[in-house]
C-alpha cells in the first residue's frame, strides 16, 4: 500500500458529486478549503464536475473516481481508496441515489435490487469504512441525504421513501454510537430539488415549488459547521415553504 499523501486539508467525500446536491456541496467544500474526493458512473459527467470542482477550489484538484453504486462493494472500495491517497475522512456525505415511481404492484425485482444496493448497501459499506477511519482520527461528521418522502411518501413512492426512513433511522443509531467517540450524524430531508433526478420522474414539475442544489449543499455545511444548531442525531427538512 502507497504511504498516505500529506495533507493540511481537511477531506470531504461525497457520493453522487457530478450533478445536482453532490456537485453543489462538493463545489462548496471545495471552496472552503476542504480537499473534494467524489464518484459518479459517467467519464464525461465525471470530468465535467472535475472541472468546475477545481475552478472551486482556485485549481486544487479534486479525487474523482469512477464508482458504480449498483455494486455496492464499490463504494466501500472507493472510500478505502480515499483514506489511502489522503490518510483522513474528515466529512461524508452520503448523497448518491436512485428513485423509481410506480404503484407497488409494479415495482419488479431488479428495481428493487437496484434501490436497495444504490439508497442503502452502498451507504452501509461507505459508511462502515469511513466510520472506522473517523473512530481512529477521534472526529468526523457524516451527512446523510434523505427525503421528506422518508415520512410523507406519496403514492408510487413506496420503495424509495422506504429506503430514506432507514437513512433516517441509521443516523438515530449511529449518533449514539459515535457520540462517545467525536463522529457526529445527521441526515438531510429536501422536498423537491431541482435536480436531474427530479425531471426524470416529474418532468412538468413547477420549478417554482422546488429548492435549488446549493440550498441544500448550505444546510450539508451547517450539518458540519454548526453543531450547536444541527444536532446529531436530528434530520433537517429542506423546502421553500415559509
Amino acid at each position: 500500500m502507497n504511504e498516505p499523501q500529506s495533507h493540511d486539508a481537511p477531506v470531504c467525500l461525497i457520493t453522487g458529486g457530478t450533478s445536482g446536491i453532490g456537485l453543489a456541496a462538493a463545489k462548496l467544500f471545495a471552496k472552503n478549503g476542504y480537499q473534494i474526493a467524489t464518484c459518479g458512473r459517467s467519464l464525461e459527467r465525471l470530468k465535467e464536475a472535475q472541472k468546475q470542482i477545481s475552478s472551486a477550489a482556485d485549481g486544487r484538484e479534486p479525487m474523482i473516481v469512477q464508482v458504480d453504486l449498483n455494486q455496492p462493494t464499490e463504494a466501500r472500495e472507493f472510500a478505502e481508496s480515499v483514506i489511502e491517497k489522503f490518510g483522513r475522512i474528515d466529512v461524508l456525505v452520503n448523497n448518491a441515489g436512485c428513485a423509481a415511481l410506480a404503484p407497488f404492484e409494479h415495482i419488479d425485482e431488479a428495481t428493487f435490487e437496484q434501490i436497495m444496493n444504490v439508497n442503502i448497501r452502498s451507504v452501509f459499506h461507505l459508511t462502515q469504512a469511513a466510520w472506522k477511519q473517523m473512530t481512529e482520527q477521534g472526529r468526523g461528521v457524516v451527512v446523510n441525504i434523505s427525503s421528506l418522502a422518508a415520512v410523507d411518501p406519496f403514492p408510487g413512492f413506496s420503495l424509495y421513501g422506504s429506503s430514506k426512513a432507514w437513512i433516517d433511522l441509521l443516523t438515530v443509531a449511529l449518533a449514539s454510537e459515535g457520540a462517545e467517540t467525536g463522529i457526529r450524524v445527521c441526515s438531510i430531508r429536501p422536498g423537491a430539488v431541482e435536480t436531474p433526478l427530479l425531471r426524470g420522474l416529474f418532468p412538468g414539475f413547477p420549478s417554482d415549488q422546488c429548492v435549488s442544489p446549493e440550498d441544500v449543499a448550505e444546510k450539508i455545511w451547517g450539518c458540519v459547521n454548526e453543531p450547536d444548531e444541527y444536532k446529531s442525531g436530528g434530520a433537517f427538512a429542506v423546502t421553500n415553504q415559509v
